[in-house]
């Protein structure tokens, strides 16, 4: 179980078992996060560690990347995440459910880092990448209602909710982020 005083390493391998357990579906997942102030800045650093990954993995694995295209993943990374954030924010407030915004937000995050860490691993596999890719993108969703589910507990209609309001904010954010990015060069 986490613990408020844990070292970030202790806090990590407790928080990537808590990401195992909501892909399982059991109601404990909320055990292994810690939903503390300090558990709090651990996810952001988590958060920040997934951006990274995503921008400069790749580079890191020895793949020919556009210049800039790892500065643009990151900036469009930590845009969305802002807008997720905020529409998170938003739609639990409006729920009555501010309480559940923290826990959200730290179960997510590291979702976010655990999720960067799969997508990188898919690159190396290359085209096979995809079926990686895919079940990435299957257990974020099931993590996302579990997330609602066991750690913020929210009724089937709230997390419908919550899923709806975190992709108009998604799309919304890649709108605005395409009237101001340039497209990186291939």
């Amino acid at each position: 179980m986490a613990q408020p005083q844990s070292p970030f390493f202790e806090e990590a391998a407790n928080a990537i078992r808590g990401c195992i357990t909501l892909v399982m579906g059991r109601r404990d997942a909320s055990t292994y996060f810690d939903f503390s102030q300090r558990g709090l800045v651990g996810s952001l650093i988590a958060v920040l560690a997934g951006m990274m990954l995503a921008g400069f993995g790749p580079l890191l694995l020895g793949f020919a990347v556009p210049p800039g295209a790892a500065t643009q993943s990151i900036i469009v990374n930590a845009v969305l995440f802002v807008a997720q954030a905020l529409m998170a924010m938003i739609v639990l407030r409006q729920m009555g459910r501010q309480d559940g915004f923290i826990p959200y937000l730290v179960a997510s995050n590291w979702v976010t880092l655990v999720s960067a860490v799969l997508l990188l691993l898919s690159t190396m596999f290359g085209e096979a990448g995809l079926v990686v890719l895919l079940a990435v993108a299957i257990v974020a969703i099931l993590t996302f209602v579990n997330i609602g589910r066991f750690i913020v507990t929210l009724s089937g209609l709230q997390i419908g909710l919550l899923f709806i309001s975190q992709a108009v904010g998604v799309f919304l954010a890649l709108g605005l982020v395409a009237m101001f990015l340039p497209a990186p060069a291939i």
